[in-house]
């Protein structure tokens, strides 16, 4: 029996998305609290839709990390909606992988490893845009457009001169410095705000 594919909500429209395109090594402070080198090239892997989830795991064979992303779709040559997302990452398995140079799959794409709040419409990509993440009421993650290294225009200028899109597709831009453990029983909350208003609102409780 064929199993059916991972939805997302665009407002109260279903979306199927075809896959997950991720940017990796995209924030500064980030890259350093994993004690990463600086890329000379846009960092890009890909999750497929069965990583699609509004469930957040704690652990998954080993433990798991969360990383708070802004995350857009793509429809007709543009992103034209935004959401919350939090890219899982086993984080042990993934240091393994590196250190042999193989690579991140099995650490990254795995079921429930993209979790996704609610998306909304986008007219265009305000570079006010900002996001963050508590647990149990505090922040722990924070960021905006101005701290990435390549902005949203740029990432999908990147991916369309490689890759094709499909309608629907979800693009993660990064994530900032404060990645941690997830812990069972904690209450994450997120928000994405734009010109200091909230557009997008999130919470998982941890499974």
């Amino acid at each position: 029996m064929k199993n059916s594919l991972n939805t997302i909500f665009i407002e109260n429209k279903k979306i199927t998305p075809s896959k997950i395109i991720c940017v990796g090594r995209n924030y500064v402070d980030h890259i350093r609290e994993l004690n990463n080198e600086i890329p000379e090239n846009m960092v890009v892997f890909l999750k497929p839709n069965s990583a699609i989830s509004n469930k957040l795991i704690s652990f998954h064979q080993e433990q798991i990390h969360y990383e708070t992303e802004l995350s857009f779709v793509y429809e007709n040559g543009k992103f034209t909606a935004i959401g919350l997302g939090l890219d899982l990452t086993k984080r042990d398995m993934q240091s393994k992988l590196k250190s042999k140079g193989l690579p991140w799959e099995r650490a990254k794409a795995f079921n429930g490893s993209a979790v996704f709040s609610k998306f909304v419409k986008i007219k265009g990509i305000d570079q006010a845009l900002s996001f963050e993440l508590k647990i149990n009421g505090n922040i722990i993650q924070s960021g905006n457009i101005d701290l990435m290294i390549y902005k949203p225009k740029v990432i999908l200028t990147e991916l369309l001169s490689f890759i094709s899109l499909n309608n629907g597709d979800i693009v993660m831009t990064g994530t900032p410095k404060g990645v941690g453990i997830i812990k069972k029983g904690c209450l994450f909350t997120g928000k994405i705000e734009e010109n200091n208003k909230t557009i997008v609102s999130a919470k998982w409780l941890a499974e």
